[in-house]
């Protein structure tokens, strides 16, 4: 099977523009969409590029590149609310009726949106870190607060900070992942997203406009998940500390929760194994 980046990239061309995504798998398997998270330099071919041949093994993998990232076409409108029209966009184009779906961070809050609004749509869902509110932690959590830095005024020390406040184990951070994640932040695209996502500025707007709204967050309708949901965390997260999976864990009827040690925001590449033996009991079920 062929699971290198030059043999599995796609496009298709949709109502609003270009979608790019990776594709593996057997052509008779269940569907699995993996949905990548945010931050500088990010992707989903980055996010899921060292798991897709395991999951690739049992299911149709499709990892989709979220609008405004610097890989799809970029869309007007904030970027959680275009990722999510664009993944029911992406399944229309393709045929897809229905798709288990693994959500990392953004990603996770995406397909949890997805299964609140369009449950017809989502077979099972997989989140990594991400989803729910802080109950005990401060918010913005570290790891946000050094993205907000980087944001505001992006240079390589601050990125460094950012990506070791990602992992328990610093050794992941890599000079080579380093350069990768500092070319690819430099995209226009990516730093518009960036900016209106995690810009101090933009920031503040976001919290004035929760407070102000009439209309309740998007956890505080995670009742309305139908869908066997699997919330897997690390248990040294700095950017979304596990006490955010106390929510979803009680509010989700059919939610499970796996919290792995000595692991940080990346789950699925610190805990690699172990994340992916976890969710393929999960998806087998």
């Amino acid at each position: 099977m062929d699971v290198t980046y030059e043999g599995t990239k796609r496009e298709i061309t949709t109502d609003k523009g270009v979608i790019r995504y990776h594709e593996a798998g057997a052509d008779n398997s269940d569907v699995l969409i993996l949905l990548h998270g945010s931050g500088p330099g990010v992707n989903g071919w980055r996010n899921y590029r060292g798991n897709l041949e395991f999951f690739a093994q049992t299911h149709h993998c499709y990892i989709v590149e979220f609008p405004g990232f610097g890989v799809s076409d970029p869309v007007e409108g904030h970027p959680v609310l275009t990722a999510g029209s664009s993944v029911i966009r992406f399944m229309d184009a393709l045929n897809i009726d229905k798709a288990a779906m693994i959500g990392n961070s953004m990603g996770g809050v995406v397909a949890i949106n997805l299964a609140i609004k369009h449950p017809d749509r989502v077979a099972k869902l997989v989140t990594i870190g991400g989803v729910g509110p802080n109950v005990f932690s401060s918010s913005p959590s570290e790891g946000l607060r050094l993205l907000q830095e980087f944001t505001d005024a992006p240079d390589r020390d601050k990125l460094v900070r950012w990506l070791n406040s990602m992992v328990y184990d610093r050794a992941i951070v890599t000079d080579d992942l380093i350069e990768e994640r500092w070319e690819a932040a430099a995209d226009p695209d990516a730093q518009k997203t960036a900016s209106t996502m995690y810009g101090s500025a933009a920031f503040e707007m976001q919290q004035k406009f929760l407070a102000d709204a009439d209309l309740p967050p998007y956890w505080a309708m995670m009742h309305k998940v139908k869908c066997p949901t699997l919330l897997t965390w690390g248990r040294d997260d700095r950017v979304s500390p596990p006490d955010m999976s106390m929510v979803p864990m009680r509010l989700i009827p059919e939610a499970e929760l796996h919290i792995f040690p000595k692991c940080g925001h990346w789950v699925m590449i610190e805990a690699k194994e172990a994340f992916e033996a976890t969710v393929a009991t999960f998806l087998a079920d």
